[in-house]
């Protein structure tokens, strides 16, 4: 099957920030509870809800081949829809300066103060370690297992895409981290949360109309349009929301 590259470039964009959002957070927390606890532990933790991870893609990725593609992509749509501008109104907000900026570097010394007042720090594969980390991983892994698989979905061919801006997001967090040992607090953490809330409510519009069988001007091209559209709205909102 040939790839469409008008949606498969897009799909993995999206994946790739979204999900380097989720794995600066996560890689956080691993390297303040390795610093801390030991690295077999946080390594070990964080490996294995990775191949959970893994497994749930393999599992559910197929899966929604067997459904009409209208039904999914009005589903995934929904969501993604949802998804997006739950991520675009805390990243509206903290650019209005109503919540505060989120600080990879408060969160680390934070979790390094937590690691070293629960104690009882042992050799080899330390419980609280593996646990820690699998958690962490766990948590911000599934929800880019949702983007994943929400818009690998949305269109024949697009998980692999999906899944490759995935993975690349990983490698760099994983190679940062490795090479800087500190929290990845130079990525704009902040930014890209309002870039993919924006990313997302647009691929999730117009995923919404597919599967409603709405004819979208310009069709694939219609998508610069809702993006440009959701950049106008937001930057409107943060501009009001600074004067309340």
């Amino acid at each position: 099957m040939t790839l469409d590259w008008t949606h498969a470039a897009p799909s993995m964009l999206a994946a790739f920030l979204a999900s380097l959002v989720e794995f600066v957070e996560a890689m956080t927390i691993v390297l303040a509870v390795g610093a801390v606890r030991g690295w077999r532990g946080a390594l070990g933790g964080t490996g294995l809800a990775l191949l959970v991870l893994l497994g749930l893609v393999m599992a559910f990725g197929p899966a929604l081949a067997e459904i009409p593609q209208d039904w999914v992509q009005l589903g995934v749509g929904t969501l993604l829809l949802l998804f997006g501008m739950r991520w675009l109104r805390k990243a509206i907000l903290r650019s209005a300066g109503i919540l505060p900026l989120h600080d990879e570097s408060a969160a680390y010394a934070n979790e390094i103060g937590a690691q070293r007042r629960r104690g009882g720090i042992g050799r080899g594969w330390d419980a609280v370690a593996v646990a820690t980390s699998f958690k962490i991983t766990m948590l911000e892994g599934i929800e880019v297992v949702f983007i994943v698989i929400a818009v690998g979905a949305a269109a024949p061919g697009l998980l692999l895409p999906a899944a490759i801006g995935a993975l690349a997001a990983l490698l760099l967090v994983i190679a940062l981290g490795l090479a800087l040992h500190r929290p990845v607090a130079t990525i704009p953490e902040n930014t890209l949360k309002f870039v993919v809330g924006i990313l997302l409510s647009a691929f999730g519009t117009f995923w919404v109309g597919e599967g409603m069988r709405l004819h979208w001007p310009g069709a694939d091209l219609s998508l610069l349009a809702l993006n440009a559209g959701f950049l106008a709205a937001a930057f409107l909102a943060a501009k009001l929301s600074r004067r309340v």
